[in-house]
């Protein structure tokens, strides 16, 4: 059985613009994870065996870390994130990266998806 989550999953790809619910840009989609395909199972069958990471490091990565220093996830959060599937979004330079979980998507049009909170309700990495 399908995750009915993934389904606006389906619509978003690497690279589209990000907008919370105020209508401001927070950044563009650097990596998606679709949910898991039964939640009714407790364990995770599609998700990678990844927990969500930090991305390779740049040397501009590293110079902004040091400004914008990183958390870890929970692994509870980690779990949810796979069972329901999420975004990443690159913030830009001195900012960290969000995660958006799909119940926090209210829609994707063209190349624009939209967030139905706040940036600052986002989880950070």
């Amino acid at each position: 059985m399908e995750n009915p989550t993934n389904t606006i999953m389906t619509k978003i790809r690497e690279g589209m613009a990000v907008y919370d619910s105020a209508g401001n840009e927070i950044g563009t989609i650097t990596y998606l994870q679709m949910g898991d395909e039964d939640p009714n199972n407790l364990e995770v069958e599609t998700a990678t065996a990844q927990r969500p990471a930090v991305r390779d490091n740049s040397l501009v990565d590293d110079l902004a870390e040091v400004f914008v220093p990183e958390d870890d996830v929970p692994d509870e959060l980690v779990r949810r994130m796979q069972r329901q599937g999420y975004i990443r979004i690159d913030a830009g330079l001195l900012k960290p990266d969000r995660f958006a979980l799909t119940d926090q998507i209210s829609g994707v049009n063209n190349d624009r998806v939209t967030l139905n909170v706040g940036e600052d309700e986002l989880l950070t990495a």
